[in-house]
């Protein structure tokens, strides 16, 4: 059986900028992609800490060292310039992954520079049910 859990999270990023015409998705500054082992096209869910909207896209890299976090599309209706959004990636791991998970964890200042880093290990274990 695989479960889906948190892979990666850039926690309490400030919106840049909000470009309703251009095609869709979220651009990232490529330092805070790295840091949080994000890759261009990759799916993230966007919680919006300042209005409450949760959504989906796909993220597209921008400048390395821009601190550019820029909603993009139709989602520029859920997200303004100043918003405070969490970013979050997830992924499919089977049993055998679930006990070494750590999800990488980026928290970042008012100005989406790099604070810390987590990577914390979660050791999940399933409790064993068959007794």
């Amino acid at each position: 059986m695989q479960r889906v859990l948190l892979k990666s999270k850039i926690h309490r990023v400030t919106v840049t900028e909000a470009d309703l015409d251009y095609e869709g998705s979220l651009t990232i500054d490529r330092n805070l992609m790295d840091a949080a082992d994000l890759l261009p096209y990759e799916e993230v869910h966007i919680f919006n800490v300042t209005n409450g909207h949760r959504f989906s896209t796909y993220v597209i890299e921008g400048d390395r060292g821009s601190n550019t976090i820029c909603v993009n599309g139709a989602a520029a209706h859920l997200a303004r310039e100043g918003d405070c959004l969490i970013i979050a990636s997830f992924a499919r791991y089977n049993e055998d992954e679930f006990e070494n998970h750590s999800p990488k964890l980026v928290y970042v200042d008012d100005y989406n520079n790099i604070k810390n880093i987590k990577s914390e290990l979660n050791n999940l274990r399933l409790a064993n049910t068959d007794q």
